[in-house]
């Protein structure tokens, strides 16, 4: 539905998009789920188990199959229409979860049992960021205007993860940790039920995506090549960087406590990042901005490991933070721009995909390479690896063509295209958990973002 006018592009001007509030938020109560299940699922495991093994291991399970089997919800959704592809994968998703709380409420629980609700679990959540993304290309039709409402989708996004694991320990201080993967239950079967009653999703039909998908996927896949790379190369840098200032704040005798506001000030460079992206009428197109993004982050991360102390790393940390929210939002956006409506969602999700792959790889390498090279070396090479994405992203825009082309659909239902001026947050995955060179003290605080942005 085209955009009516709502004077300068602004993220006041997304809210007052008819619908747009209303669905928005459902959608953020049940992402929220995303932001408080890793470190609920892994507290309770813990405390069930006794054993920092065996909650890892159950993390890496819940973690691997929500990542590797995302693109094929999101498929779902497509051809299906969310209304009825989502609230089945919520309800599955919210009792395997209830089910896991229960299980985990007293000591003793069999590792099995746990490890196969994990497993189960993590193969149904339900696609809300990249269907809500989706949902924000058919409510606007002015690109500035989306470029606003996919930064603001990004920079919620990357302060739901913060909220969630405060929320859960806040819980936690008066009630069994099982209570935090209840709560993440109730939040995605509430969350999800109201954003698929909204007006522009009930009104989503899946009829489109039969015919994009014969006239669409060759060049969706070239054009996903590009951000799914860069989105790779940001989540290697995420991943690492957790336990990077981790093993920072313990060569040096800070404690965890002092690496979680090193984490935090990450967490609010990235929102700053992500409003101030989104606030910019750029002049240069998405596609030259998003390898020049990771290309900054990639350096950042690189610098931050000649920190002499905890302040200037937080500095740089919190700098690397202002590249993380405007490089996916901006990879989101180009992913929107080359699928045609029956395919957007499947679109973003590849990059969410390759964000969580990406982070679960660079736990699993930094927590190898720490302890067998110098820390600063550690963080250079996990600079180096964001950079060479970048690199790669930036060589490979040489065979597209030049100018960003948007779907649209055409007349009678036919797939269109209409060209638009400009190019465009649901980690810490379970890979890399309860790897035999990283210290149980960090493994706790590895469950942050397991399975990630969905």
């Amino acid at each position: 539905m085209p955009t009516p006018a709502y004077g300068r592009p602004s993220y006041a001007a997304v809210l007052r998009v008819p619908h747009a509030r209303r669905t928005f938020a459902a959608a953020l109560v049940g992402r929220l789920s995303y932001g408080t299940v890793s470190i609920a699922v892994l507290l309770s495991v813990t405390r069930a188990t006794g054993s920092y093994a065996v909650a890892g291991t159950v993390m890496a399970l819940f973690g691997a199959t929500t990542v590797l089997l995302s693109p094929f919800r999101a498929a779902l959704v497509d051809r299906y229409g969310p209304g009825r592809a989502l609230p089945p994968m919520a309800l599955i998703y919210a009792g395997l979860l209830a089910a896991l709380s229960v299980a985990s409420w007293r000591p003793g629980a069999p590792a099995p049992l746990l490890a196969g609700l994990a497993l189960a679990a993590g193969a149904f959540p339900p696609p809300l960021g990249p269907t809500m993304r989706a949902v924000w290309s058919g409510l606007i039709d002015d690109p500035r205007l989306l470029q606003r409402a996919f930064g603001l989708d990004g920079v919620v996004e990357e302060l739901l993860f913060v909220s969630g694991p405060l929320l859960v320990g806040a819980l936690v201080r008066w009630a069994p940790p099982a209570t935090g993967v209840a709560l993440s239950a109730l939040l995605v079967a509430v969350g999800t039920a109201v954003f698929v009653v909204s007006p522009p999703v009930a009104r989503t039909r899946p009829g489109t995506a039969r015919r994009a998908r014969s006239t669409g996927r060759p060049r969706v896949a070239r054009g996903l090549a590009q951000p799914v790379t860069v989105a790779a190369g940001v989540g290697l840098g995420i991943g690492a960087l957790d336990l990077l200032v981790l093993a920072f704040a313990e060569e040096r005798h800070y404690g965890d406590g002092v690496a979680a506001w090193v984490l935090a000030a990450l967490s609010a460079g990235s929102a700053v990042g992500g409003l101030l992206n989104g606030a910019v009428d750029w002049r240069t197109s998405a596609r030259v901005r998003l390898p020049l993004l990771a290309a900054a982050l990639g350096l950042t991360l690189a610098v931050a490991g000649v920190a002499p102390g905890v302040a200037v790393l937080t500095a740089a940390v919190a700098c690397a933070g202002l590249f993380i929210a405007p490089a996916l939002t901006t990879a989101y956006l180009i992913a929107d721009e080359s699928a045609p409506p029956g395919l957007r969602t499947r679109a973003g999700a590849w990059v969410n995909t390759a964000v969580n792959a990406g982070s679960s790889a660079g736990s699993a390498a930094v927590g190898a390479l720490l302890g067998r090279l110098p820390l600063g070396v550690c963080f250079a090479v996990s600079g180096a690896v964001t950079l060479t994405a970048a690199v790669a992203a930036l060589a490979g825009r040489r065979g597209l063509v030049p100018g960003a082309r948007r779907y649209r659909p055409g007349p009678q239902g036919t797939d269109g295209e209409r060209s638009v001026g400009v190019g465009r947050v649901d980690a810490v995955p379970g890979a890399g958990v309860g790897s035999p060179s990283v210290p149980s003290s960090r493994r706790v605080r590895q469950g942050r973002r397991v399975g990630g942005r969905r």
